[in-house]
């Protein structure tokens, strides 16, 4: 079979294959693209299609693959992931990757949900209030890396505390403890965003850790990985094996 010829395999690839709108102009390279990433790759992997669709979100947020990330939308609702589930992805993207690099994606979101007849704003996830979100987010802290974590924002140097209180307060307790997703997906997808992203290797590192702390083995980051691998090229992929080696240690 020519590689022009290639067809990605039934399910919720194929439409996104077909969104990706390369066969007109680029028909070799739809083929070499759609043979390696929908066939060899996935035949590397034990990941579940929704578990994979989610990572793989996450690193095209991490990478900034705002049209691949559209295309692979409806493919993910495709897969069993719930509308709820897709905006709670992106909304935890706003502590890693900063509301100018997702606002983008948001909108792609909404886009999409809106074309596939789901009405906005879905309903609220939120489980903590302002009184509440520092110490629930310091437990969602203890939970995910430790004990050590206990009392986090009240540590550091006083010049700098209020980071930690905010990592406390509005990276955990704003979107950690919020529903939809819970904290195994949560540290899935932020180890995606900080691989793709690149330059953030020593909390890549940490974040292995914790995956691997919250039964997200090595097995499991390595298959991640491989299967982001086409998305964001070798080199933050090597680097992102690197760092689950570090944090398997």
């Amino acid at each position: 079979m020519k590689s022009s010829e290639y067809s990605a395999p039934s399910g919720a690839y194929s439409s996104f294959r077909s969104a990706l709108g390369l066969e007109a102009n680029d028909p070799e390279f739809s083929g070499l693209f759609s043979r390696f990433t929908f066939d060899e790759v996935i035949r590397e992997s034990k990941l579940d299609e929704k578990t994979r669709i989610l990572a793989i979100l996450a690193t095209l947020m991490g990478c900034q693959g705002k049209d691949t990330f559209r295309a692979l939308v409806p493919a993910a609702l495709h897969s069993g992931m719930t509308p709820v589930e897709i905006k709670e992805l992106v909304y935890q993207g706003t502590a890693y990757l900063g509301l100018g690099r997702v606002l983008p994606f948001l909108q792609a979101v909404n886009a999409v949900l809106t074309e596939q007849g789901v009405a906005l704003p879905l309903p609220g996830q939120a489980t903590t209030d302002p009184d509440t979100r520092i110490e629930a987010g310091n437990q969602a802290q203890v939970e995910i890396f430790g004990e050590q974590m206990r009392g986090f924002q009240n540590s550091g140097p006083q010049e700098s505390r209020h980071i930690n209180r905010w990592l406390a307060g509005n990276c955990f307790g704003d979107y950690y403890t919020r529903g939809g997703l819970d904290y195994r997906q949560r540290e899935l997808i932020t180890f995606c965003f900080l691989a793709a992203q690149g330059g953030c290797e020593p909390q890549l590192i940490s974040h292995a850790a914790a995956n691997l702390r919250l039964g997200n083995d090595k097995a499991f980051l390595i298959d991640v990985v491989s299967q982001c691998l086409p998305y964001i090229g070798y080199p933050r992929s090597l680097n992102a094996l690197r760092c689950i080696n570090e944090a398997a240690k």
